[in-house]
């Protein structure tokens, strides 16, 4: 990893961790003595992302992080998702696999799609989305507790 990526995990984590430019340059100053990243070495580089990872930082590599859904309907539909995923019944056992179930399945009967699933914002619509997950669930031979369920 050269210089140019490491500083780019550093501006990365700064906005993970909300600090500001400011407080990056006194994190990097009190790392390195140096509050500049163009007066860094590699090797200083890397201990101001090893800083950030002990402040609680988590560079895991080509992985968007989505905040958890906004409604507790929608939150079991991506449990019983991932439930699918983790059984082998997908293919594309991300969101995006997900989204693109929900469009090729119901996006005749719809009409109009959202983007995301957790843009829907209709309860029936949300709750056919369930029930089908769940039926397939059931194909499959998933056991869905109720605490899964939400219920």
């Amino acid at each position: 990893m050269g210089a140019r990526d490491l500083q780019k995990m550093i501006h990365v984590g700064c906005r993970e961790l909300g600090l500001d430019a400011d407080a990056r340059r006194d994190l990097q100053h009190a790392t390195t003595g140096k509050a500049s990243m163009r007066d860094m070495t590699e090797a200083d580089l890397r201990l101001v992302v090893d800083r950030l990872k002990a402040s609680g930082f988590d560079p895991t590599p080509g992985r968007v992080r989505h905040p958890r859904a906004p409604r507790a309907d929608l939150r079991l539909v991506h449990v019983l998702w991932r439930l699918l995923g983790d059984a082998g019944e997908l293919k594309q056992p991300g969101r995006a696999g997900l989204n693109a179930f929900i469009r090729r399945r119901f996006g005749d009967a719809w009409g109009s799609m959202p983007a995301d699933i957790d843009m829907l914002r209709d309860w029936e619509k949300i709750d056919t989305v369930i029930q089908a997950l769940l039926d397939w669930c059931e194909r499959a031979g998933i056991e869905v507790d109720e605490q899964e369920r939400g219920r």
